[in-house]
C-alpha cells in the first residue's frame, strides 16, 4: 500500500464509494469530493498527492484551472467512455492519463507515475 492521499471526484455517489473502495487496496488515504467546489477544498485539506477526476463532473477548463492552482497534485482524469481527442485536450490541461472510470489498474498506474499513457484511451 503506497502512503499517498488520493482524492476522488466524482459526481455520482456509489460511483466514488466503489472506486474508493478498489483504490483503497492501494493507496492508505482516500477521500471524496462530489462536486468541484469540495474538490478545491479537499485538495489543500488533505494534502492531496493524487486527484481522481471524472471528466464528467468537471470539464477541461476546470482541469486546466485545477492543475495550475495545485501544480504540485497529479490528476488522473476517468470518464465512462473516453476517446483519443479527450485524452489530448485533458494531457494538454495537466492530467497524467485519462482511463476508464472502471479501470483501477491504469489509474493506479496513472497516479504513481508509471504506466503514463496506458489509460484505455490513449
Amino acid at each position: 500500500m503506497r502512503n499517498m492521499t488520493v482524492v476522488i471526484a466524482q459526481g455520482d455517489s456509489r460511483t466514488a464509494q466503489d472506486m474508493a473502495a478498489q483504490l483503497h487496496e492501494h493507496f492508505r488515504n482516500i477521500a471524496v469530493a462530489r462536486s468541484v467546489d469540495e474538490l478545491r477544498n479537499a485538495i489543500p485539506r488533505n494534502r492531496a498527492d493524487v486527484v481522481v477526476l471524472d471528466l464528467e463532473l468537471a470539464d477541461i477548463r476546470e482541469l486546466k484551472m485545477l492543475h495550475d492552482a495545485f501544480h504540485h497534485t497529479r490528476f488522473v482524469c476517468t470518464h465512462r467512455v473516453p476517446d483519443e481527442e479527450m485524452w489530448t485536450q485533458a494531457v494538454e490541461a495537466g492530467a497524467e492519463d485519462v482511463c476508464y472510470s472502471d479501470d483501477v489498474r491504469s489509474i493506479v498506474h496513472a497516479a504513481v507515475g508509471c504506466g503514463f499513457g496506458a489509460g484505455a484511451a490513449a
